[in-house]
């Protein structure tokens, strides 16, 4: 009886045992995004000085001095910037896309890969209180003001240090940050 409602789920697509996920690219988010513009990447190696900014900005270390950006452009305006910040999870990596306006504020967050189990993944409706999020008031605050994950506390605690990463590169290499 089991295998019977078993595989009526399955062939409903109600159940599945796959815990495949579709993960996307940085050009391919910022492409839909921003419809007809061009996606530059940059890649920028900090001087010791600019590092040592945006650690104390971000209040987290930056794991290398090549920093890799997303320029968005249309008619040699830059619309947004893009980073990517790889990190650990728990035992495996995670990627996450930050893209993030001239004004210095996060537009989007999208998780590019994650290779711990997909239950404690970050979702879309947690990710999205990001948005509008800027380092104006520290990053400090910027973690308190996002709440952890129910069950995924670990991958709550790297997205907001990795987001007060991009704000950080943000302000020392394109907003004019001290």
């Amino acid at each position: 009886m089991r295998v019977i409602l078993a595989s009526l789920l399955l062939a409903l697509g109600i159940f599945s045992f796959s815990e495949e996920r579709d993960f996307t690219t940085p050009e391919k988010v910022l492409g839909k995004l921003y419809p007809g513009a061009e996606v530059e990447v940059k890649n920028i190696v900090l001087t010791k000085e600019q590092q040592k900014k945006i650690e104390k900005l971000a209040r987290a270390r930056i794991p290398s001095r090549l920093v890799s950006l997303y320029l968005v452009k249309k008619g040699g305006k830059v619309l947004a910037y893009g980073y990517v910040d790889t990190h650990v999870v728990r035992t495996h990596t995670e990627s996450v896309l930050f893209v993030i306006s001239p004004q210095g504020r996060i537009e989007l967050v999208e998780v590019l890969s994650f290779n711990e189990p997909l239950e404690y993944m970050a979702d879309e409706n947690w990710l999205a209180l990001f948005k509008g999020k800027s380092l104006d008031e520290g990053a400090s605050k910027l973690r308190r003001q996002i709440p952890n994950m129910t069950g995924a506390t670990l991958t709550a605690r790297v997205i907001k240090k990795a987001a007060s990463r991009a704000l950080a590169i943000w302000k020392v290499l394109f907003g004019g940050g001290r």
